[in-house]
């Protein structure tokens, strides 16, 4: 990796990510809504090592801030190779189930703001015929549950989109990486019971590297034993699962 765009670059996680890159010496572009916190982010990843660090201002929920946003990643950084999307949005199951407009907006904002930015940058790197996709999607996209079914169902079409695209991209030598973490210790999870018991977003972060810098895998199940958890959940008969309160 030399190139790196963070598309949501004020999460927990992306900032653990862009910490991790910044020691490795790449040159990072940074969006995300908060003109203050990317200054602060700038700052403190040339300190950490980054070769440069750019930073635009944009709701990436807005997809009409979206051309706009390309144009810069392409005249500011050119040849990227690498494009990590990282935001998202978990608002209150209950919201969502008596608004209309809550559960519209949180498929905007998970799935169909991602899936649009995403088809611009997959058109870019499939005509270079180069290049890594990956996005954070949830484990809670493997299967809907009582608790969070629009949250989840927004990410596993997320999830669902990379695959296809995944396949797209294969023929022009262009990687998809769906990464699928459990429940992260961010400022999204903390009125969650038990966010104390989430993982660390370090270790979190850790994994995605080594995923982008290696060749594989696919789909990456951050912590790992979350790949073996969800295996056994997709498991259980509906008939029974239905009946689970989680």
């Amino acid at each position: 990796m030399k190139k790196i765009v963070i598309l949501g670059a004020t999460s927990g996680i992306a900032v653990e990510v862009e910490r991790v890159l910044a020691r490795q010496g790449n040159e990072l572009l940074l969006v995300g809504r908060s003109v203050q916190r990317l200054a602060e982010l700038q700052a403190d990843l040339l300190i950490r090592g980054a070769k440069s660090v750019a930073t635009y201002a944009a709701d990436l929920a807005s997809i009409q801030q979206h051309a706009v946003v390309f144009d810069f990643v392409r005249r500011i950084l050119p040849g990227y190779d690498t494009v990590l999307l990282a935001y998202g949005s978990m608002r209150d199951q209950k919201e969502s189930e008596t608004s209309v407009d809550v559960l519209l907006d949180e498929l905007q904002v998970n799935f169909v703001s991602a899936t649009a930015i995403l088809t611009l940058v997959a058109a870019d790197l499939e005509q270079r015929r180069t290049g890594c996709i990956a996005a954070i999607t949830s484990v809670a996209g493997d299967r809907g549950r009582r608790s969070n079914y629009i949250y989840g169902s927004a990410k596993g079409a997320l999830s669902l989109f990379l695959q296809g695209l995944r396949s797209r991209l294969h023929p022009a030598g262009v990687r998809v990486i769906t990464i699928k973490p459990g429940p992260v210790q961010t400022s999204m999870t903390d009125p969650m019971p038990n966010s104390a018991r989430f993982a660390d977003p370090e270790q979190v972060a850790r994994d995605i590297v080594r995923a982008l810098e290696r060749r594989s895998p696919d789909v990456l199940y951050t912590p790992r034993i979350w790949r073996y958890i969800m295996s056994g959940v997709r498991q259980i008969p509906e008939t029974i699962f239905k009946r689970l309160s989680f």
